[in-house]
């Protein structure tokens, strides 16, 4: 249906209705809209149908989005959700979370013409929250049963996506983590007003009614050893994420007040969806009141400000040290930061927290300027002489980025060999860690990335799972 597409000359690029700043701020809920049937329809018709799809190329797991979109303009509903799905665990999580605009859609080629790159995002979200309205989203169906079981260390998405996939083909799963509900950064990490958690909780709840099995509150190395995991389970998933914070390291930084960004995410998520958090409650974690500084530039710093606006706090600057060309954060997220009222200083990096051990009161920063390039490429920040300025701050938060726990020693098992970074090494065909039949995928092996990157890797370990339990060898050995 040639004559339903290609209306990107006639028909503008248009997203959701975004709520207000001044209304969203006071609410966890998330900012935009959901599309009509029509709208969804209209921007869909806007794709191009190129030959070759960029932005099917550079999205990680390499939907099938032309199609699907030409579905949705075509009014073909449950068909466009059914492509979507083929290839992606969570689409209606990567529609409200991917960066579309470093991926599909940064690459979309109408938006190289000028036209605005088509809401591939938002359709994309549309078509899942239509398909479990409308009950399009299927149980989880085992496959025939492989009379073997596999074990998953993390709840997150790439163990989400890998147990998903390994029970369809068959293979009885336990996915443990540490906390209390499934999801890992989904649940714990990303604030509601990006993706609120029913969003998760249903997905979690299709995999256990599925019948993979949930150990929550387990952790390993301390529940249990992963040689006793590796005895109880004919393979074994390690997709852990990485958790480490990154640490500030000028002086003061171990003033009361400081906290990793992850501590004042967690806090505030547990207590959005009921927990009793005592650093909440006390205020040792709450923004509510505070002048807050977050040092750090990318999606994580951005999720930290807006938190801060929301929890009321007085004022919420973010610090980073390049310019905005090179913040690595969403371009989108920074916007929408500013819209909230959040203050950002580029070219500024801090010197030292000011105050006491017992609370901070400031931040002594650094004016910045970009240098050479350093050996990616990428220019160096340089500080300018006599460039320093101070900033009040009652709650200094460091959104650094993230490195890898020393698993080895966690998990009892110093035989599993690991990078210079710490991430997992895993062989690049197999996905095999150095420990037989212990496998490795997400952010554990590649570093801190994308959710559509955790999954895209999930899928592809428990694929490679698939192959090594099915050999005839290893079945001849039982």
């Amino acid at each position: 249906m040639a004559e339903r597409m290609l209306k990107f000359t006639t028909v503008e690029r248009t997203t959701p209705a975004k709520r207000a700043a001044q209304a969203r701020n006071r609410d966890f809920h998330e900012i935009y809209a959901d599309f009509i049937d029509a709208k969804a329809s209209e921007q869909a018709s806007r794709c191009s149908q190129c030959g070759i799809p960029f932005c099917q190329t550079h999205c990680p797991l390499h939907n099938n989005i032309p199609d699907w979109l030409r579905m949705t303009a075509e009014g073909r509903l449950e068909e466009a959700y059914q492509l979507s799905q083929a290839t992606n665990s969570m689409p209606e999580i990567c529609g409200r979370i991917c960066p579309q605009d470093r991926l599909c859609e940064g690459s979309c080629t109408i938006e190289q013409s000028g036209h605005g790159t088509v809401t591939i995002g938002a359709v994309e979200r549309y078509l899942t929250d239509k398909a479990w309205e409308e009950g399009w989203v299927a149980p989880l169906r085992p496959g025939i049963d492989q009379g073997r079981s596999v074990g998953v260390i993390g709840a997150g998405p790439a163990g989400l996506a890998a147990a998903e996939r390994l029970r369809e083909a068959g293979y009885a799963v336990t996915v443990y983590d540490r906390h209390d509900r499934a999801g890992g950064l989904l649940i714990y990490g990303i604030p509601g007003f990006k993706l609120e958690k029913d969003v998760v909780a249903r997905r979690t709840a299709r995999l256990a009614q599925g019948g993979i099995e949930f150990r929550l509150g387990f952790e390993v190395g301390r529940d249990a050893s992963l040689d006793e995991l590796r005895a109880r389970h004919d393979a074994v998933l390690i997709a852990t994420g990485v958790y480490a914070a990154r640490d500030l390291i000028v002086p003061g930084s171990g003033s009361a007040g400081v906290t990793p960004a992850l501590d004042y995410l967690i806090a505030s998520n547990r207590s959005g969806l009921g927990d009793h958090v005592p650093d909440f409650e006390s205020g040792r974690l709450n923004a509510a009141g505070k002048s807050v500084v977050v040092v750090g530039g990318g999606d994580t710093a951005m999720d930290c400000v807006r938190t801060a606006v929301r929890q009321g706090a007085t004022s919420v600057t973010c610090l980073y040290r390049r310019d905005r060309a090179n913040m690595p954060g969403s371009t989108r997220e920074v916007a929408h930061a500013e819209e909230e009222g959040v203050v950002f200083e580029w070219l500024a990096a801090p010197r030292a927290v000011t105050g006491e051990a017992e609370q901070a009161r400031g931040v002594r920063a650094a004016r910045m300027r970009l240098g050479p390039p350093d050996p990616t490429g990428r220019q160096a920040p340089e500080e300018v002489e006599g460039g320093d300025f101070d900033l009040p701050a009652d709650l200094v938060i460091k959104a650094l980025g993230f490195d890898p726990e020393d698993l080895p020693t966690a998990f009892g098992a110093p035989e599993l060999t690991v990078s210079r970074w710490g991430t997992v090494k895993a062989d690049h065909r197999t996905l095999m860690t150095s420990i037989p039949g212990v496998f490795a995928a997400g952010d554990i092996v590649r570093g801190a990335s994308l959710v559509v990157w955790a999954i895209r890797d999930g899928r592809d370990a428990a694929d490679a799972i698939h192959s090594y339990l099915s050999q005839p060898a290893l079945a001849a050995a039982e």
